[in-house]
């Protein structure tokens, strides 16, 4: 956690990936996060991974450090209080941070109706209002028939990690960032959308990854684990331990071939097809199944502890294939990593938890601050923000429009 911009509050209304982790990042920046819920959470509040008492660990961890409402967004008193709540007042409210969809109450256009000057970041799906999700997204633009061993065929294979939910959620926290400073300078509130698919596709051209199918007038080809464009892929020491070795720049190349002694044998393979590897990583591409035997043949021979020592010695650039629970338990990675530290969770368990992953060497780094109980902070949020009279909060909860962390859900 900073406090860089501790001024700012956004309002979230948000699930799943995207939109929750822009609010995350937004968080440990400083701002003040206050996500509303429906009463009972909404459709990812019990999203896998769960804790041993079913509290999901994926929520409690893109949701860290936030503030939370609990209200029936089916009453239309508690639409009320939510279109209330984001078009408050103040020079550093007035941000909305979504991905509902584009009609409804909480329309951009029926809530700057409430405040001219209203930011709104939504995360979509599609820009038609499209149902997407980061998998149909990533089917939709060809990465999985270019994934994976290259004698496969045409059977696709898709991948764990949410690239494009991700991407998505960390370009909505730059977007809102901006419009922000917009609004500094010209007073003027907008609504920005960014839907998935576009992100995804805009990532694909950025990449070249367009441009060269267009070119080439057909896909490209598996590459199973040799990464495309230079040398780079796993291989297996002589005690069965498996790293990654890559060779993009010059140094890269002259530090492996060092560390591995294994000059002569580049040397004779460079002759033979009249090429220097040391300047061009295209080359090292194009005759990588020549440099990977030789390279494997070298691995295979040294134990792994005394390999990955002369790597570090001459700043080869190669990592270890770890497990999940490896990475978890790994010093560097983790338990000596500044940027976590045991955090007692709602779950009821405590683990190692991520603040930020930036580092600002002139600040000091916070605690990261575990995910709040739905409902947490509704009282405060309802007297604080919208200058409830607590009469009228309990009001509000007799007719259980709203709710607080004890009756908002039954389990967490």
């Amino acid at each position: 956690m900073f406090n860089i911009i501790n001024s700012l509050r956004v309002i979230e209304g948000s699930s799943f990936v995207a939109a929750p982790s822009a609010g995350l990042y937004l968080s440990q920046m400083g701002a003040e996060v206050i996500r509303f819920d429906q009463i009972g959470g909404g459709p990812d509040f019990s999203r896998w991974p769960l804790s041993k008492t079913g509290t999901s660990f994926y929520w409690e961890g893109l949701n860290k450090g936030k503030k939370s409402l609990a209200i029936n967004l089916c009453d239309p008193e508690g639409r009320e209080i939510a279109k209330s709540l984001i078009c408050s007042d103040g020079d550093e409210a007035g941000i909305f941070l979504t991905n509902y969809p584009t009609s409804g109450f909480l329309s951009h256009e029926k809530l700057s109706a409430e405040r001219s000057d209203l930011i709104t970041i939504r995360v979509m799906g599609k820009a038609d209002g499209g149902i997407a999700l980061d998998y149909t997204v990533n089917s939709a633009i060809g990465l999985p028939m270019i994934t994976g061993p290259d004698k496969l065929g045409d059977e696709p294979v898709n991948h764990v990690l949410p690239a494009w939910d991700l991407l998505t959620g960390s370009y909505a926290a730059f977007a809102l960032l901006a419009a922000e400073r917009s609004r500094r300078e010209t007073s003027l509130g907008r609504e920005i959308c960014i839907p998935l698919m576009d992100m995804a596709t805009a990532t694909m051209s950025n990449l070249g990854m367009i441009a060269e199918v267009i070119q080439e007038g057909q896909d490209r080809p598996r590459y199973g684990n040799d990464v495309f464009g230079f040398l780079g892929r796993d291989f297996v020491t002589a005690d069965k331990k498996r790293a990654i070795i890559m060779a993009l720049t010059p140094h890269h190349w002259t530090g492996l071939v060092k560390a591995l002694n294994i000059k002569e044998g580049v040397n004779k393979i460079e002759h033979s097809n009249g090429v220097t590897f040391d300047r061009d990583e295209g080359l090292r591409f194009i005759h990588r199944r020549e440099i990977n035997e030789l390279i494997q043949a070298a691995v295979s021979k040294r134990q792994s502890a005394e390999l990955f020592a002369a790597f570090e010695e001459n700043k080869v650039c190669w990592g270890p294939y770890n497990t999940l629970t490896e990475a978890s338990n790994d010093a560097t990675l983790v338990r000596d990593n500044p940027m976590f530290a045991d955090i007692s969770h709602k779950s009821g368990q405590t683990y190692p938890t991520a603040g930020s992953p930036a580092t600002l060497p002139a600040e000091e780094r916070g605690t990261p601050v575990r995910a709040p109980y739905l409902g947490e902070h509704t009282d405060e949020i309802l007297m604080d923000v919208l200058k409830l009279s607590s009469g009228e909060v309990g009001r509000l909860h007799d007719k259980k429009v709203v709710a607080g962390k004890e009756n908002s859900t039954s389990g967490s």
